[in-house]
């Protein structure tokens, strides 16, 4: 765990903040040597966005005011079988929105990191 990540994820302070850490441990355990890092710092967004990355990025977890976006940047490619993905759906990227009383199918969402890493690491560009 990075020490940006830790302080963009505390600086929520609320549900954001707890789903972020949520994901963060599902994702280190679907990928275990997965690297955590904070890019695209911007003035009106000085903590950056979490990213997890293996062999390329698997996705991104931005914080908005109604919601967490999980970013894949591979989505198009993966098969999501349990249909997690409700947002961006054209294009290359595909993205999860969840929302503060959401449900989460922690096996499929686990599933999905496992599959972009495997994509990754298999030189797959899409």
């Amino acid at each position: 765990m990075s020490d940006d990540d830790n302080a963009k994820i505390a600086s929520l302070g609320d549900w954001r903040g707890a789903l972020l850490t949520r994901i963060r441990r599902l994702v280190r355990d679907a990928v275990p040597d997965v690297i955590e890092e904070v890019k695209w710092r911007k003035p009106t967004n000085p903590l950056g966005v979490p990213t997890w990355s293996h062999h390329g990025i698997i996705c991104t977890g931005e914080s908005y005011k109604d919601k967490v976006k999980l970013t894949f940047a591979k989505g198009s490619a993966l098969t999501d079988p349990s249909n997690l993905f409700n947002a961006s759906l054209t294009g290359v990227r595909r993205a999860l929105d969840i929302r503060e009383h959401d449900e989460l199918d922690e096996a499929a969402l686990k599933a999905l990191f496992q599959e972009a890493a495997a994509l990754n690491a298999a030189g797959i560009s899409r």
